[in-house]
C-alpha cells in the first residue's frame, strides 16, 4: 500500500495565495506588473552594460550578472504563479517542481556571492582607489563570476539531489505559491533531517560568509567616508551606500529568517510573506536601487535616447 501511495505523488497542488478567490484578478494584475517591470528593468540593464564599453568595469559586470540572476529568479517563479491564479487544479509535477527550485536556488546563491563581490569592489574603489586596477583586475573579476556560477550550480544540485531521495506520500497540497524546499519537507513521508541539516550547513555557511564580507566591506567604507573632508562627497557616498545596504539587508534578512530558523518555529503563512520579498520585491527594486541612482548609467541611457532621437 505504501508503494502505491508513493507512486501517486508525482504531482503537487500549490495552494499559496489562493485563500481569497475574489482577489485573484487584482493579485494577477499586481504580480504581472511587478514581473513586467522586473524583466524590463533587469534585462534592459544587462543589454545596456553589454552595449556600452564604458560600463565594462568590474562594478558593472557584477551589476549586470546580478540583474541577470534577478531575471532568472523572477522567471522561475512568477509565470507559474500567474498561471495558477486562473487554473482550476493548480498542479505542478514533481520534475517541474525540482526544476523550479533548482533555478531559484541557483539564482539566490549567485545573488549572495554577487552582493558580496559588489561590496568588496566598492570597498577597494573607495578605500584603496590608487590600487583599484591591480586589486580588482578584469581577470580576477571574470574568475569571481565563474566561481559565483559554479557555486550556485553546485549548491542547487546538492539540494535537488537530496530532495529526490525523499518520498512524498502524504498530502499533495503545498501551502506556498512555488516549490520551495521547506514546504516540500512538510509533505514528505520520510524524515527530512539530513536535508534540513544540509540546508543549515550549506545555506547557513554561504549566508554567513557573504554577510561577513558585506558587513566588513561596508564598515570600512563608512569609516573612509567619515574621514572625507568634503561634506558634499560624504553625503553622496552615504546616500549611495545607504540604498545599497538597504537592499542587501532586506535580501539577507529574508533568507536568514526563512532558512536559518529552528524548524519548530516555521509557519507556512509567514514563509509566503517573506518569500514574496526575496523572490519578487528585491528583483523588482534592484534596478532602481543600483541603476537609477547611478549617474553613469543615467548618462548612458540619456546618450542612447538622444542618439535615437537624432537618427
Amino acid at each position: 500500500m505504501a508503494k502505491e501511495n508513493e507512486s501517486l505523488t508525482t504531482e503537487f497542488i500549490l495552494t499559496g495565495l489562493m485563500d481569497h478567490p475574489e482577489l485573484k484578478s487584482l493579485l494577477f494584475a499586481v504580480f504581472f506588473i511587478i514581473y513586467l517591470i522586473t524583466m524590463v528593468g533587469n534585462l534592459g540593464l544587462v543589454i545596456l552594460i553589454v552595449m556600452e564599453r564604458r560600463l565594462h568595469t568590474p562594478m558593472y559586470i557584477f551589476l549586470g550578472n546580478l540583474a541577470l540572476m534577478d531575471s532568472c529568479c523572477s522567471s522561475a517563479i512568477t509565470p507559474k504563479v500567474l498561471e495558477n491564479f486562473f487554473s482550476e487544479d493548480r498542479i505542478i509535477t514533481l520534475y517541474e517542481c525540482m526544476a523550479q527550485f533548482y533555478f531559484l536556488c541557483f539564482a539566490e546563491t549567485a545573488d549572495c556571492f554577487l552582493l558580496a563581490a559588489m561590496a568588496y569592489d566598492r570597498y577597494v574603489a573607495i578605500c584603496h582607489p590608487l590600487q583599484y586596477h591591480s586589486m580588482m583586475s578584469k581577470k580576477l573579476c571574470i574568475q569571481m563570476i565563474i566561481g559565483v556560477y559554479l557555486a550556485g550550480n553546485l549548491h542547487s544540485m546538492i539540494h535537488v539531489g537530496l530532495l529526490l531521495r525523499l518520498s512524498f506520500c502524504g498530502s499533495h497540497q503545498i501551502n506556498h505559491f512555488f516549490c520551495d524546499i521547506l514546504p516540500l519537507f512538510r509533505v514528505s513521508c520520510v524524515d527530512p533531517f539530513i536535508n534540513e541539516l544540509m540546508v543549515f550547513l550549506f545555506s547557513g555557511s554561504i549566508q554567513i560568509f557573504t554577510i561577513t564580507v558585506v558587513l566588513i566591506s561596508y564598515c570600512c567604507i563608512l569609516f573612509t567616508i567619515f574621514k572625507m573632508q568634503s561634506k558634499e562627497g560624504r553625503g553622496k557616498a552615504l546616500s549611495t551606500c545607504a540604498s545599497h545596504f538597504l537592499s542587501v539587508s532586506i535580501f539577507y534578512g529574508s533568507l536568514l529568517f526563512l532558512y536559518i530558523r529552528p524548524s519548530s518555529e516555521k509557519d507556512g503563512e509567514e514563509d509566503i510573506v517573506v518569500a514574496i520579498f526575496y523572490t519578487l520585491i528585491i528583483p523588482f527594486l534592484n534596478p532602481f536601487i543600483y541603476s537609477l541612482r547611478n549617474k553613469e548609467v543615467i548618462n548612458v541611457m540619456k546618450k542612447i535616447i538622444f542618439q535615437r532621437k537624432t537618427s
